[in-house]
């Protein structure tokens, strides 16, 4: 082709789809089409990749076939393509029998340019032969990336077109996909055996979308996150959730505290039901859906305006391709993703469902090869549920793949209520296998081999009246016949049937005689947990959020997108310095602590998860760190000045990282353990070169607290010094000790929160004098130092002694808090964070005495620890609460009576502003206050003064 007169002819195309431009990339791989290439084309949704098979498809001269597993997105584009009187078609279940055949027939004319199928459909010899008829031009591959095992949708019947596509002579071929790293793209190549195919990767840049990860820190915080998102949020929106139950929980939340139109939609529900919920989405009767990942393939709603991923999705494949929903339109669209360290879980569990070990593998073949029946015809979910495996159907259906690929079954799919065969034999017929006297048999072989034609040694489809209609005999005849030539090992005929179903070759074989590669099942198991990772680094990562996705799909761009939440991060955070480890010390020093608590279980032969080595490091006194002997590891609390969950963050962002891998020994028992760079980084050995993933509120605790030691060679100069100084004074370290515990009876903290041991036992050994020299004791920082510093440094000017005659802290009041253990998660997976567990309600409150002491709301223990004299700096922290939540606790305690003192929380300034706002008498409404009153004025905060001002003095001390 001339560039000159092809291009303007490629212009003039352009108009058919009543379009005036090409979208980025899309000339470029319809020019390498319509030359000959084969072309490998990764384009994210959205981005025009129908046209790059569709304007050749109308250029060459012959039949383009269009292979997808979406029938309801080929309809959509067959419908748009006739409204252009354009010479296309569909083929799938949706038609009836007659109907396939009238457009079979007038495919093998040549009557159509495209043809749209599903790839079920290549295993119909009648299909087949049509296409060879019309002589194919172009073979268009959609969603490419089902055909590679290290894809996001493996799909069985996608592995087989690479044969299919040798039968009709390897035509020229486009595979297209919107998601595919490179080890999918090689597979691809590899699958279809693509002749130097031309490799496009482009248009994932999406200017139009804002990115953003928030990280709630409970399932409360979650759904409190989504709630106020929702309510601000504007336009149509998809909320997607990871298990049918999730998906129902959201919904029924966003209709009881947002108000606005939504349904649910997952795979649990029946057909009519999914179908009502998307056509009310797409017709604009709802404006919010939320669905698990069943929901969103061949979506084509141009004004998604949000999508909002309620959990944390498997793949960066997967989350690309659902936020890329929104926006399709090219107007601004808004992607959140609430990333919580705990739904790295429900990945987890998804990942061990669909990759069962080698045990449930064996009670599979074992239960599938005593089955009287053959073909077998049992669903996976009721194969799961005779033998109670604690994995999901699709594990099943991984058994069934492994032991397929071990020779002893195939797996059937119904193909319309058609019935297969398969000649396993290259003699010209099989007549001659047969006696002379069996004419009724050797009458049906004739048949049959004039059905199956040149396509030995694979399942061929009919219908059975054909077979009887050439045969010339009754059903009974041709039925017993058929029985008795299934005993022949070259000879295969499956009747009909509805649903999957398994055939099985051998029953004989002992398990442990099977040849299957566990091992190439372990390597696509990790490979899972790779993608896993990298969708948490993603989340974690503080760098430009676009700039992250165009390297993972190999598409890279210099410059950042500006606009992400990373790009427009505002806040306190925006003063700090780079979030690299090795722009703080603090940092390295926390991270070699935490390499060290994972190294140290491994080497003690206690090797945990994250949530207890993330108990270990911050020092719990939970019985099961106990019983395991954690507590007696030299890493022990060493990071007491975080919270626990910040420490499992950390760990998180370590296994992002590649410094730590998470490996299962055992059923459901996830350990971690360091790599090779995370051993070298953890010594020391020369300069660590890595990115930390970790948030960026995670990063500023990391980067403002000393952790209680350092450790290996990271250790710092003020650790070296403290070899040189005399033994812990002992009596001394008693008197602290005791101390300790009194301040944890008071306040019912965990003594590791008051002060950790490592700051106890260097108190003890420097003797500091003054305020100045105890503030250089790791461990202790600015608020430690105000509460507790005078009280120690008269412990260590008076001895052993000086704590029996210490004086209470004048702020604090004795009230009987039990220490903060850690709860269970909902799920029975791990350990939540921190919460206080109480010993028995205060005895001036009476209406709390009522209820259970494991039954108190949240905001009773922000209350308790305010009333015991923490700051409310202090409580946040210990609680693990924003401000917002603070206020609504305290305005809840008030409600039900409790007294509580509006100074807690609120300054002076805002206290004597308030004050003379409402000097001459309350107002009736309170918003109008605000603009008179210090900016940032919250309208809580004026509700919490007015509600505290009712109760009188007396109550109120």
């Amino acid at each position: 082709m001339t560039p000159g007169p092809d291009r303007a002819r490629l212009e003039a195309q352009l108009a058919v789809f009543g379009l005036t431009e090409f979208r980025p990339g899309q000339r470029e791989v319809i020019e390498a089409v319509l030359a000959g290439s084969d072309c490998l084309c990764v384009m994210p949704t959205g981005g025009g990749k129908s046209l790059c098979y569709q304007l050749p498809g109308l250029m060459l001269n012959g039949l383009t076939l269009v292979v997808s597993p979406l029938i309801a997105l080929m309809k959509d584009q067959v419908d748009q393509l006739l409204a252009r009187r354009l010479p296309v078609t569909f083929i799938n279940s949706t038609l009836t029998t007659a109907e396939q055949y009238e457009r079979l027939d007038r495919m093998a004319a040549g009557q159509y340019r495209l043809v749209y199928v599903v790839p079920e459909r290549f295993r119909s010899a009648r299909f087949l032969e049509a296409v060879r008829k019309a002589g194919i031009k172009l073979l268009a591959i959609d969603e490419a990336h089902c055909i590679s095992q290290w894809g996001h949708d493996f799909r069985p019947d996608y592995a087989r077109l690479g044969h299919f596509r040798r039968l009709l002579g390897n035509p020229t071929t486009i595979a297209l996909t919107a998601t595919a790293t490179d080890a999918v793209r090689r597979d691809i190549v590899e699958q279809l055996q693509l002749r130097d195919p031309r490799t496009f990767i482009t248009g994932f840049a999406r200017p139009n979308l804002h990115y953003e990860v928030q990280f709630p820190r409970t399932e409360r915080q979650k759904s409190e996150m989504l709630v106020r998102f929702l309510r601000s949020a504007k336009g149509a929106g998809i909320v997607y959730a990871s298990t049918r139950k999730k998906t129902e929980e959201v919904a029924a939340l966003i209709a009881q505290e947002v108000g606005r139109a939504s349904a649910a939609y997952h795979a649990g529900l029946a057909p009519d039901q999914r179908r009502a919920a998307q056509e009310a989405f797409m017709g604009g009767e709802v404006e919010i859906i939320t669905a698990t990942t069943a929901f969103g393939m061949g979506i084509d709603k141009p004004d998604v305006r949000f999508v909002v991923h309620y959990n944390l999705p498997g793949t960066l494949e997967g989350y690309y391709q659902e936020a890329g929903r929104a926006g399709r339109d090219g107007k601004p669209s808004h992607c959140l993703l609430l990333y919580a360290p705990s739904d790295r879980f429900i990945q987890e569990f998804f990942i061990e469902s669909a990759y069962p070990g080698r045990e449930h593998v064996a009670a599979v073949y074992e239960f599938l090869r005593r089955s009287d029946e053959n073909p077998i015809q049992l669903t996976q979910q009721e194969i799961k549920e005779r033998l109670g495996l604690p994995v999901g159907a699709e594990g099943i259906g991984t058994c069934e793949q492994l032991l397929e690929s071990a020779g002893v079954l195939e797996r059937l799919m119904a193909s319309e209520n058609l019935a297969s065969v398969r000649i396993d034999s290259d003699l010209p017929t099989l007549v001659d296998l047969l006696p002379r006297q069996a004419k009724v048999r050797r009458q049906v072989v004739r048949a049959v081999e004039r059905i199956v034609g040149d396509r030995r040694q694979e399942m061929v489809y009919f219908r059975p009246r054909d077979l009887l209609q050439a045969c010339q005999l009754d059903q009974a005849a041709v039925t017993a016949a058929l029985r008795e030539l299934n005993a022949l090992e070259v000879f295969t005929y499956v009747p009909p049937f509805r649903g999957r179903a398994i055939r099985m070759l051998r029953r004989d074989a002992r398990f442990d005689e099977l040849q299957i590669d566990f091992e190439a099942h372990e390597r696509l198991k990790a490979a899972e947990y790779d993608k896993l990772n990298r969708v948490i680094r993603f989340a974690l990562s503080r760098s430009c959020r676009q700039q992250e996705i165009l390297r993972y799909f190999g598409d890279p761009r210099e410059s950042p997108c500006g606009h992400c939440d990373n790009c427009r991060r505002d806040g306190r955070h925006d003063a700090l310095p780079a979030a690299t480890p090795e722009a703080n010390d603090n940092v390295l020093t926390a991270v070699r602590i935490a390499l060290s608590g994972i190294a140290r279980t491994s080497q003690s032969h206690r090797r945990c998860g994250k949530n207890l080595i993330a108990q270990m490091l911050c020092g719990s006194d939970s019985a099961k760190v106990k019983k395991l002997g954690l507590d007696r590891l030299s890493t022990f609390g060493l990071l007491a000045h975080l919270g626990q969950s910040d420490v499992a963050a950390l760990i998180d962002a370590l296994v992002a990282a590649g410094l730590a891998q998470q490996v299962e020994i055992g059923p459901r028992r996830p350990v971690l353990e360091l790599t090779a760079l995370g051993s070298e980084v953890m010594k020391g050995a020369g300069t660590p070169e890595f990115d930390l993933p970790a948030p960026a509120d995670l990063m500023w605790k990391l980067r403002r607290d000393r952790p209680g030691e350092a450790v290996g060679n990271g250790a710092s100069a003020e650790s070296a010094a403290e070899v040189d100084l005399p033994m812990a004074d002992p009596e001394l370290l008693a008197a602290l000790e005791r101390w300790r515990r009194e301040q944890c009876s008071d306040s019912g903290l965990p003594p590791h929160y008051v002060l950790p041991n490592a700051a106890l036992e260097a108190i003890a050994r420097r003797l500091p004098r003054s305020l100045d020299e105890l503030a250089t004791v790791k461990g202790i920082g600015p608020a430690k130092l105000k509460r507790y510093g005078d009280e120690l440094l008269r412990i260590v000017s008076g001895g052993s002694e000086a704590s029996k005659d210490a004086p209470a802290l004048p702020a604090r009041q004795s009230l009987p808090l039990a220490p903060i253990v850690p709860a269970a998660s909902e799920d029975g997976r791990g350990d939540s964070p921190p919460s206080l567990a109480p010993m028995g309600p205060p005895a001036p409150v009476s209406v709390l005495a009522t209820r259970h002491p494991a039954r108190q709301p949240p905001h009773y223990w922000t209350w308790r620890l305010l009333t015991s004299g923490f700051s409310a700096e202090e409580c946040m922290a210990a609680r693990q609460i924003d401000r917002e939540a603070l206020l609504d606790h305290l305005l809840r305690a008030v409600e039900e009576g409790w007294p509580v003192k509006a100074e807690w929380c609120l300054g002076p300034a805002l206290l004597a502003a308030l004050e003379k706002v409402v000097r001459d008498g309350e107002p009736e409404r309170i918003r109008p206050l605000l603009p008179d009153l210090p900016g940032g004025t919250r309208y809580e905060e004026v509700q919490l003064f007015l509600k505290c001002r009712r109760c009188s003095p007396a109550r109120a001390e």
